[in-house]
């Protein structure tokens, strides 16, 4: 975790616990090396922090070009999935929910890892973004491939680990 723990260097000491537990999260629980890496570079992804994104991209090559290129469809798709169905759930008007979506989503039907991981990747994001409807969907999708609610937990430390350590490092200096 070269690239990582260089960044990790850059986080100040007020937020310390991130840096810990961005190294705890990265190396432990139940997840797979291929899931840890993509939901956290998925999570870097749409929290928008290059540096974090390309560290993590280092240090987790490893894991495979496909996970990485799922784990960038991943945070792209919920760009925008997440605003959409979240306006669908806040407004809450069958008038809208009734409406098809029209927008093209086949790489969540088709990624390059697999159906799991991918849909583990999107649950991650969209927990970030925190859109309860995408949340809710993904996570019963995951669970209905094979996955453990052990698997939507540590996901989701992941994202929010990854999502707090890029929010820091994007912190100006005072």
């Amino acid at each position: 975790m070269n690239a990582i723990d260089a960044l990790r260097d850059r986080i100040p000491d007020p937020a310390r616990d991130i840096s810990v537990n961005l190294q705890s999260v990265l190396t432990q629980g139940s997840l797979s090396e291929a899931q840890r890496w993509g939901v956290a570079l998925a999570v870097a992804l749409a929290s928008g922090n290059a540096d974090l994104a390309r560290a993590i991209a280092a240090d987790g090559a490893g894991a495979g070009p496909a996970v990485a290129d799922d784990a960038r469809a991943a945070a792209a798709l919920m760009a925008m999935n997440n605003v959409y169905y979240r306006f669908r759930h806040q407004i809450g008007k069958a008038t809208y929910t009734e409406k098809p979506a029209r927008l093209r989503m086949q790489r969540i039907v088709k990624p390059l890892t697999n159906k799991a991981d991918f849909e583990l990747m999107c649950l991650a994001v969209s927990a970030v973004n925190g859109c309860e409807a995408c949340v809710r969907a993904h996570e019963r999708s995951v669970l209905e491939l094979g996955l453990t609610e052990e698997h939507v937990h540590d996901a989701v430390r992941v994202a929010a680990v990854v999502r707090a350590a890029a929010v820091t490092l994007s912190m100006p200096a005072i």
